[in-house]
């Protein structure tokens, strides 16, 4: 039977072999495009440039995420009651206290990153703190401490910038085969004209992949962080009021971006028109918050 030791232990592994595969993945990229443009020294660039990405995924990844989100750390005196919450349910839960950050958002939302317990950050947004009572507050930071102390945080960071890398090198090369700067011997056209096919094709399956990776790795943990966060406060209700209200507010973060996107505890993305919404769910980062709702307070 699974526990939340085994799924612990279960993230670590998933996090070695993400970064395994990304190694692979890119050295593969590097062997496509030394080939594609007749320079092998591309090959050795790649290899290169694939082992400085992962070390800088596990070490700088947390700070390129608050980087991205615009989020400024705080101290105790700067906001009291959150800072009182968040030290109060780290010593329920065991847990180092973490750093905390606020975004200058107006849309409710929170995540947290870092690499381990010890190097955890806490953000939450403006707008999270003005619709929450103390209870709802609770269960959602005792939902972000569960990430931690499930250590999700490593997995789902590192992802960032493995995923954005890979919708950049896409990108990369669409730009240069639009532009033209492929090689273009007339002896080799053939060859040079399935290449460029087999390039543009991957290059655009390259990001619903990374999307892929992030679904796999973000859905199954938020029913878990729920559950996690809920044996915390061991009042499920708060979460749960507070998922309903923050889907009620939510509408697109002002920095939202689709590397990030899986951090936070809702799509910051904000929710989708009726018309659409069925069809969005199948491609979010997050399962739909009424399947949350149910989970916690079984209607």
């Amino acid at each position: 039977m699974a526990t939340l030791y085994t799924q612990q232990s279960k993230n670590v592994t998933k996090t070695w072999l993400l970064m395994g595969g990304f190694f692979v993945i890119v050295i593969a990229i590097g062997f496509f495009f030394s080939q594609y443009y007749g320079n092998p020294n591309i090959l050795y660039v790649f290899v290169i440039f694939s082992i400085l990405m992962n070390i800088v995924s596990y070490w700088y990844s947390d700070k390129i995420a608050l980087k991205l989100n615009h989020a400024v750390q705080i101290k105790r005196e700067d906001n009291i009651e959150l800072w009182n919450i968040v030290e109060n349910l780290s010593i329920t839960s065991g847990l180092p206290m973490p750093k905390l950050c606020i975004m200058e958002e107006v849309s409710p939302n929170a995540f947290a990153t870092g690499r381990d317990k010890k190097h955890a950050v806490v953000c939450v947004t403006t707008g999270l703190l003005q619709i929450l009572d103390k209870t709802e507050l609770e269960g959602v930071i005792a939902h972000e401490l569960s990430h931690i102390g499930n250590r999700d945080i490593l997995l789902s960071t590192v992802v960032v910038v493995l995923a954005g890398f890979v919708s950049i090198v896409a990108d990369m090369f669409l730009r240069s085969t639009f532009f033209g700067l492929g090689r273009s011997r007339d002896n080799d056209s053939n060859s040079n004209g399935i290449m460029m096919l087999i390039g543009i094709v991957l290059s655009i399956l390259a990001p619903i992949f990374a999307t892929l990776i992030q679904l796999a790795i973000s859905r199954k943990r938020e029913f878990l962080a729920d559950a996690s966060g809920a044996l915390i406060t061991r009042y499920p209700e708060g979460l749960a009021s507070a998922l309903q209200k923050i889907s009620n507010h939510s509408n697109k973060m002002q920095y939202a971006n689709t590397a990030t996107a899986h951090l936070f505890i809702v799509n910051p993305f904000g929710s989708r028109g009726s018309l659409s919404k069925k069809v969005s769910n199948l491609f979010s980062t997050h399962p739909p918050v009424e399947e949350r709702i149910k989970a916690l307070i079984g209607r």
